[in-house]
């Protein structure tokens, strides 16, 4: 009895060293998830007008059109921060497939007001990245303190688990398919 109390409060003692430390680490992980979702939001904001501007161009390419709606509804509609970061990553994809339309519809990319939102929208992907960075910092280093030595020994027991990282989206790691060869309204041409 003597040995598992002196356990317990050898366990208690190191809890103490490094609770404090777990709570500052996990409230850093919410401070840098409260910015993604700031960003995230900003580009929220400036996709109904990029759509629209476009669509007065490539009315046709309604597949995207769809893919982009859906991917936005299922971020704002969001859920637990997983679910988030899944259609964040899905929007990421859907958006890069619409620039890539405007870049088959010269006028459109002469066209002021498209400049300004895919500048804005640049703008905010790249803050998107920044703070997509800060925040895989701030998970990698809570998540590497708590799997550590001695704070793997309790640090589940109080309640501090591994938190998941924001990755890229699957479209990140494929190689995109460009087709010089049809015209804007044809479909690609088959290999």
């Amino acid at each position: 009895m003597r040995r598992a109390g002196a356990a317990l409060l050898c366990v208690m003692t190191l809890a103490g060293c490094g609770y404090n430390e777990m709570v500052a680490m996990r409230e850093r992980i919410e401070a840098a998830w409260a910015q993604v979702e700031n960003q995230l939001q900003r580009r929220n904001d400036l996709i109904p007008n990029l759509i629209e501007v476009t669509k007065g161009y490539a009315a046709h390419e309604r597949d995207i059109f769809e893919r982009v709606a859906n991917a936005r509804a299922r971020l704002i509609a969001g859920g637990s921060r997983d679910d988030k970061i899944g259609a964040a990553s899905e929007l990421s994809g859907a958006l890069g497939r619409l620039l890539a339309v405007a870049e088959r519809y010269p006028d459109l990319k002469a066209n002021q007001q498209f400049a300004r939102l895919s500048d804005e929208l640049a703008g905010t992907e790249n803050r998107v990245a920044v703070e997509r960075m800060r925040y895989n910092d701030a998970v990698r280093t809570y998540n590497e303190y708590i799997k550590s030595f001695p704070h793997m020994l309790y640090a589940e027991s109080l309640g501090f688990k591994p938190e998941k990282y924001f990755e890229a989206p699957e479209e990140a790691h494929k190689v995109p398919k460009v087709d010089f060869g049809s015209r804007p309204g044809e479909p690609a041409a088959q290999p």
